[in-house]
């Protein structure tokens, strides 16, 4: 269903796009990949054809540390190339940038309030019995989401040791389930496409990966170098190989998935918004009707993404439990 609503905006949305460009000089690609990458500076609004926008620190190492904030870049000899990458305006070659970017800043904020949340949360429990009193405020708030992410889920897919992991995996569920929400909130501190960039999914997806292969027991090894095959297939060998792709696959498919559905969820709003811009120009009555259809859409596309958004962090989470269990499990007693 997703999928075909954002091919039917798309479809809807380029032919517009390329109609609105011959007419205003709007380029609905450059609309849509301006909101959605990372940048130098966190844009706020346009008023009166002024961009507002917060300026975010800059740090270069080029021939020594260069500290500026990104409005003053050209003033201290730097540019931006046409993907967005920072260079030496003198020489052309890229520094290495370590830079506070829209995304870094984003990750901070939300990492920031997912700290404050769990100590109000465990701030309540340490002043409260709770055998005798119901939790109240952040406390009731969170304490169902943990339950059931506990019980549910990692308990029956890691196993026995299941307290060992459930700290990192609760904290992967609330961090992925902040950041896809405050992706949805369109405003400073919102918006910001964290869980739609390759490298944070790829981080997480590495994070399970290290725990499952440097914590697996040697049953899970023996499974991957020595499986119960015929010895044919374990002495060429076929079956090793084809396990050790499979666990390069696991951590790779929980990268691309949470990736793809967070990134695909926001260029499709985007689309939706761009349908209003997009046809001001091509009369009341067009601009009107379509912009009707484009709100509707809009509005349906943040509900589903507010779903998405538990669902997706639940996802990453169940998937991650179960590689972690699998790779604690048990031979199986012969009677």
């Amino acid at each position: 269903m997703k999928r075909l609503l954002y091919i039917f905006l798309l479809i809807l949305a380029l032919p517009l796009g390329a109609a609105a460009q011959e007419e205003e000089g709007l380029d609905m690609q450059e609309f849509i990949f301006g909101h959605i990458a990372d940048s130098h500076e966190w844009h706020i609004t346009a008023i009166n054809g002024k961009e507002i926008a917060i300026p975010l620190p800059c740090i270069v190492f080029d021939n020594g540390v260069h500290f500026f904030m990104s409005n003053r870049m050209e003033e201290n000899g730097y540019t931006l190339d046409e993907n967005g990458k920072m260079i030496n305006a003198a020489t052309g070659k890229k520094p290495f940038d370590m830079s506070i970017t829209k995304n870094v800043l984003g990750l901070m904020i939300d990492s920031l309030i997912l700290v404050v949340l769990i100590l109000l949360c465990a701030r309540w429990y340490k002043k409260h019995d709770v055998l005798k009193e119901t939790p109240t405020g952040i406390a009731a708030l969170l304490e169902p989401v943990i339950m059931m992410i506990n019980d549910d889920v990692i308990k029956d897919a890691v196993g026995p040791k299941h307290e060992k992991f459930a700290p990192y995996l609760l904290t992967v569920f609330f961090f992925i389930l902040i950041n896809n929400l405050m992706g949805i909130v369109p405003f400073f501190p919102g918006g910001a496409n964290i869980t739609g960039n390759i490298a944070v999914t790829m981080v997480l997806a590495l994070f399970t990966f290290l725990m499952v292969n440097l914590l697996g027991n040697k049953h899970y090894y023996k499974d991957i170098f020595w499986p119960d095959v015929p010895i044919f297939l374990k002495a060429i060998p076929i079956m090793p190989a084809i396990e050790v792709v499979g666990t390069l696959t696991k951590p790779l498919s929980l990268m691309i998935r949470l990736f793809a559905n967070m990134l695909a969820g926001h260029i499709m709003i985007l689309c939706a918004v761009g349908v209003i811009f997009l046809t001001a120009k091509m009369g009341p009555v067009i601009n009107g009707s379509l912009s009707v259809v484009a709100v509707l859409f809009g509005v349906f596309l943040n509900c589903l993404e507010l779903l998405v958004a538990f669902i997706q962090a639940y996802v990453f989470t169940m998937l991650s439990a179960l590689f972690i269990g699998m790779a604690h499990k048990e031979p199986a007693e012969e009677d």
